[in-house]
């Protein structure tokens, strides 16, 4: 299975660019794409036109390519990042999250046989960008997109979900830092903090 980053965020609470911000002696962008590459056979990086190539260095085969619908949010990259790969079902990300569990992401893989999308909810909130999806919502992520719907919610209307909840999550991730998001300068100072809690500098 491969890994879709969706990297084209332009960090705007932030102010800056968050893909080199320095999380745990790496950058963000870099800590993502170590724990991807021990659960897929290739990473995809999905960037904004005009956007500059973040530097990766992995043992897996690391790709990056240009988002198809430029300004049309998450689900547009969300489906760059399907056409791109050449597998059929495919873990996508937030480039944002520095504290994703390895063995969480496999559990999700596992549950994917049968299912369109994969995506763990918690207490009726949905992780859209910790998820499975398969290549079968090209299609009507694609309807979506020419039609100026731009939720993601709307498209798990239309496809075959397994969702992940609650005591499937925690047995892996008591603590939700899976789903932690960087995008203000206190999530910055927060996530610095977490590494410094959980003994990593």
């Amino acid at each position: 299975m491969n890994s879709i980053v969706l990297a084209g965020g332009k960090g705007q609470r932030l102010g800056r660019s968050k893909l080199s911000e320095i999380v745990g002696n790496r950058p963000l962008i870099q800590r993502v794409v170590d724990v991807l590459g021990l659960v897929s056979d290739q990473v995809l990086i999905v960037i904004a036109r005009g956007q500059s190539e973040p530097i990766i260095s992995s043992p897996v085969e690391t790709r990056i390519t240009t988002d198809l619908y430029p300004g049309k949010s998450a689900l547009g990259g969300i489906y760059t990042g399907l056409v791109s790969s050449s597998s059929l079902r495919n873990l996508v990300v937030a480039a944002d999250m520095p504290f994703l569990n390895p063995s969480l992401l496999s559990y999700l893989m596992s549950l994917s046989a049968g299912f369109d999308v994969v995506m763990p909810a918690l207490k009726g909130e949905i992780e859209p960008l910790h998820a499975i999806y398969s290549r079968d919502c090209l299609q009507p992520i694609q309807d979506q997109l020419e039609e100026g719907r731009l939720r993601i919610r709307d498209l798990l209307q239309r496809v075959r979900v397994r969702y992940v909840e609650g005591d499937e999550i925690e047995g892996f991730d008591p603590k939700h830092l899976s789903f932690f998001n960087i995008n203000t300068s206190n999530d910055l100072r927060r996530a610095r903090s977490i590494l410094g809690e959980i003994g990593e500098s």
